[in-house]
């Protein structure tokens, strides 16, 4: 019976996903406990970050679900999930931290925030037309097609490698704003430090999932064209 040995590459790529956000789950849940000196809410933190900051135009917002918290450019929206939103823990303040360091990018231009926005088309494209276009080339017997799926799929590869720094730097970004500002105390910013260490680990792990899957198709590619 035949068997494809590129599966070893999906079941890595699904290990490491796995371990990575199982980190973050339990390193969040860990510090959601450690309740903040300053008592603070994770709403009233991103907004004394962006006034700080001189930002005016930038929406807080509470959105349901947990740890679904992001920074919606498109409409100038911090939004905040239930775990963070109104809580005063030290891993809540970091989360809301860390979206306004987006917003500082945002806000200064930081490049590699650019590029990852520009990009988002091209990422968008390929996570949905990479496959369909390499099973039609392997259905048809046209190698060329093939190519063409592996060559569009690098566009979420670069989308995952840019994202690296972005998330990185606004991790730093937040963890300046919360000690300089004194939301947290120094112990404190540490242990907020690792859920949002943690939390970079699973950007790690999407970038090094899609990188072996770019490896697979690669593969799959090549032993069609011999």
């Amino acid at each position: 019976m035949y068997y494809d040995m590129t599966y070893i590459l999906v079941i890595i790529a699904a290990i490491i996903s796995m371990i990575a956000s199982a980190r973050v789950k339990s390193t969040y849940a860990k510090y959601a406990r450690v309740a903040s000196a300053s008592g603070v809410t994770g709403a009233e933190t991103a907004k004394r970050i962006l006034q700080q900051n001189g930002i005016y135009d930038v929406t807080i917002q509470h959105v349901a679900g947990s740890l679904t918290d992001h920074y919606d450019p498109r409409t100038k929206t911090v939004n905040l999930s239930d775990d963070v939103y109104a809580s005063s823990s030290v891993a809540a303040l970091g989360v809301a931290a860390h979206e306004c360091g987006h917003v500082i990018q945002h806000h200064v231009g930081y490049v590699p925030l650019s590029i990852r926005t520009a990009i988002v088309p091209v990422a968008s494209f390929g996570g949905a037309a990479a496959w369909p276009i390499i099973v039609a080339g392997l259905f048809l017997g046209l190698p060329f097609l093939v190519e063409i799926g592996v060559f569009v799929y690098v566009g979420v590869v670069l989308f995952q490698l840019v994202t690296l720094p972005v998330e990185f730097d606004a991790s730093r970004r937040a963890l300046i704003e919360l000690n300089g500002q004194g939301i947290l105390a120094p112990q404190e910013v540490a242990l907020s430090k690792k859920v949002l260490s943690a939390a970079a680990m699973t950007y790690v792990a999407s970038a090094a999932a899609a990188i072996l899957q770019l490896l697979r198709l690669i593969l799959i590619a090549n032993r069609r064209r011999r």
